[in-house]
């Protein structure tokens, strides 16, 4: 016996019948429809007018959103201390660099130094913008920023 899609068939019973309204008095749900007799609910469109008056008090509680979030790329931060950590001492620092040794993700908008943590090995630093600080620190033991 080959099995092709019309010998199958399931054992429950997987679509739902749907409520037939105004199909006579007999089947249950004629005359109103369910519906009642009167009132807004009991006309056409009815429901989701009420649907939305409860929704306008909802939306009138939610505080009003201000300002806008920039979508200019910004850089990605690396600190001191994570150059501390990861770079040999007399290297040069490089976004190539940085992006082959996994601390940073993204090689497109460019790498920002920031001044967080403290820095001891002589490095010189292309093409990475640094704050103010950050590159005071970096001149101060003896490394370049050169950009």
């Amino acid at each position: 016996m080959a099995l092709d899609s019309s010998k199958i068939s399931s054992e429950k019973r997987i679509k739902k019948n749907t409520k037939r309204l105004g199909r006579g008095n007999g089947s249950g749900k004629g005359n109103y429809c369910t519906r009642g007799i009167k009132g807004q609910r009991s006309r056409s469109g009815g429901k989701g007018g009420l649907k939305r008056l409860g929704f306008k008090l909802q939306l009138q509680k939610v505080p009003k959103l201000r300002g806008f979030k920039s979508m200019a790329k910004k850089p990605e931060t690396i600190s001191l201390a994570v150059l501390e950590k990861n770079i040999p001492d007399g290297s040069e620092v490089t976004v190539f660099l940085l992006k082959q040794k996994g601390l940073i993700r993204n090689v497109k908008n460019g790498v920002k130094i920031v001044a967080t943590g403290d820095i001891k090995k002589k490095l010189n630093i292309k093409n990475c913008l640094a704050t103010k600080k950050a590159a005071e620190a970096i001149e101060k033991v003896g490394g370049k920023l050169v950009f």
